[in-house]
């Protein structure tokens, strides 16, 4: 068999499995986000939290309580790393630096895990496990909790309440998440990833010298890195690592728990609505602009340019062997256009045009399918935003699921997608504009300057892969894409809520004969359409400056 046609044939398995999933987990979320009853176990987290699972909130309530308990979720993962040197398990690694304990604590928060660390060098058991893999639960939770405030705002009227920000987080947690996550990782312990808590092992010779690896809880931080888009891996090699993702099968098992929740949401959303054809159309412009990404990666590595490519039969380098270049290419789009960011091959050693489909999948805004939660909300922005431009093409106000869109939804959606290119973009910049940061770069010329402009859009996207060319273990880098994913992360919710707000509060607008089908093929080639020329105004010159420079040298 080919390589070629092993990479098509897995792809055709990969989406058989997505396939069937989608139903039944799509349904299962939708009845779990509009039903009012409790476990029992959820209501003694209430009770332990002093939250009210019944009160309804509006926005600005919704907001607060976000950003509260992500505030607090930043200072006690601070404090845990900080402390790490007195803490039992910490399998004698001394605390971490402040700015890197800052940056990584943003990072696993905003549900980017953005790592400018060694895992198996620089964590212990506690931090590993008590620290980062509990904000791997809560901050894919938080997402998701964020997109049916959206999807309520869409389907409610003339309130302004969003549900409860309390309620939805634990259920996320409770019942999608840890249940998933549970048999995700027996299904990965069979496999040959490991699951333990011992120490540090001097293993065989290595250029004269012993190996070390420590073991760790693997394969449970491997299911919901995964499953809740978060990408932070146990080792610095992260998926490529066999103790992380030892055989094909697994690599494809991962690459199915990145995609499964954030193409099931979908099903969520229409269910939500009282139109699965809705939840169909945004569906099928996620898989659509997925399926294009995956075979435009897999033309651009395998092409035999050169004679170094045509014996090896692919662009190799920087790749695992046991998954070759079709399996890689798979992985390197999933996780780039969610915001998952774990990676089984290195996207700098990808072809020049590679690294850009790496590059372009996250400056979509990682909406194809995109991260768990986040990855549904950024769609029906770019939604509104398509009918907003279908409105001005006929001269006819815009109107989306019933709602109106007038000039302060519209106003919402701008300001959303803009602010996270602003913030690529400008940190960009000045990074290459002074002379210390570029000191960090292995490469010159348009290489070493997409190593910093992906190091900005990954952070800025809450993605948290790197093109791995770039030591951003700096006070500079550490600083300002903890900053950026910060801003990346929160801003745009304040204005995803607000528009939620704004739209529950509208009275539903009836359909007429004038009324755009926005459950219609035509509706979703538009929509494709506008996601692609927003991106390419947006982002066009850098990427000229970059990976098209080089792809094209």
């Amino acid at each position: 068999m080919g390589p070629v046609l092993a990479g098509v044939l897995q792809l055709l398995a990969l989406t058989a499995a997505l396939a069937l999933a989608y139903k039944p987990l799509g349904t299962y979320m939708a009845k779990l986000y509009s039903s009012d009853k409790h476990l029992r176990v959820e209501k003694w987290i209430y009770k332990g939290i002093g939250a009210d699972p019944d009160t309804g909130m509006r926005w600005p309530a919704y907001l607060r309580g976000i950003l509260a308990f992500s505030v607090v979720g930043v200072l006690f993962l601070y404090a845990l790393q900080r402390l790490q040197g007195v803490l039992p398990g910490s399998l004698g690694f001394a605390a971490v630096d402040p700015d890197q304990a800052f940056n990584t604590a943003v990072s696993f928060v905003t549900n980017t895990n953005w790592q400018s660390y060694s895992g198996e060098q620089a964590m212990g058991h506690v931090v590993q496990t008590a620290g980062l893999a509990v904000q791997n639960f809560v901050s894919a939770a938080v997402g998701i909790a964020v997109a049916v405030a959206l999807v309520r705002g869409f389907a409610r009227s003339r309130t302004g309440e969003l549900g409860n920000f309390w309620a939805d987080l634990v259920r996320g947690v409770v019942r999608v998440l840890v249940p998933l996550a549970a048999v995700a990782a027996v299904v990965l312990v069979a496999c040959g990833a490991i699951q333990n808590f011992s120490g540090i092992h001097e293993v065989g010779q290595f250029m004269g010298g012993t190996q070390q690896w420590n073991g760790g809880a693997v394969a449970s931080q491997e299911a919901i890195k995964e499953l809740g888009t978060n990408g932070g891996g146990y080792f610095n090699a992260n998926s490529s690592h066999p103790f992380e993702n030892p055989t094909p099968f697994t690599n494809l098992f991962e690459i199915f728990l990145i995609l499964l929740i954030p193409f099931s949401i979908t099903r969520t959303f229409g269910l939500m609505v009282a139109s699965v054809k809705q939840g169909y159309a945004i569906l099928a412009t996620m898989a659509t602009i997925w399926l294009g990404f995956v075979a435009l990666m897999m033309w651009t590595e395998f092409a035999h340019h050169g004679p170094a490519f045509q014996a090896a039969g692919g662009a190799y380098e920087g790749k695992e062997v046991r998954f070759g270049v079709g399996a890689s290419s798979i992985f390197a789009v999933s996780t780039t256009l969610t915001s998952t960011g774990a990676v089984d091959s290195f996207h700098s050693s990808f072809t020049g045009l590679g690294g850009g489909i790496t590059l372009l999948g996250m400056m979509l805004g990682e909406i194809a399918p995109g991260g768990v939660g986040s990855g549904l909300y950024g769609m029906l922005i770019m939604a509104i935003i398509a009918v907003f431009i279908a409105g001005l093409m006929v001269g006819r106000t815009p109107e989306y699921l019933g709602k109106k869109i007038g000039s302060r939804e519209i106003k919402l959606a701008a300001c959303y997608i803009l602010i996270t290119p602003a913030l690529v973009l400008v940190f960009t910049a000045f990074t290459m504009a002074l002379p210390t940061p570029a000191n960090s770069m292995t490469n010159s010329g348009a290489h070493g300057f997409s190593e910093i402009l992906y190091a900005y859009t990954s952070g800025a996207n809450n993605n948290g892969s790197a093109f791995a060319g770039l030591d951003a273990d700096t006070q500079w880098f550490n600083t300002t894409i903890g900053l950026a994913m910060l801003l990346g992360r929160f801003l745009p919710m304040v204005f995803v809520l607000a528009l939620a707000g704004s739209l529950a509060e509208q009275k539903p607008v009836p359909a007429t004969a004038g009324t755009l089908r926005t459950d219609k093929p035509l509706y979703t080639g538009l929509l494709v359409g506008t996601i692609i020329i927003i991106t390419g105004l947006t982002y066009f010159p850098a990427l000229a400056l970059g990976p098209l420079a080089e792809g094209l040298a």
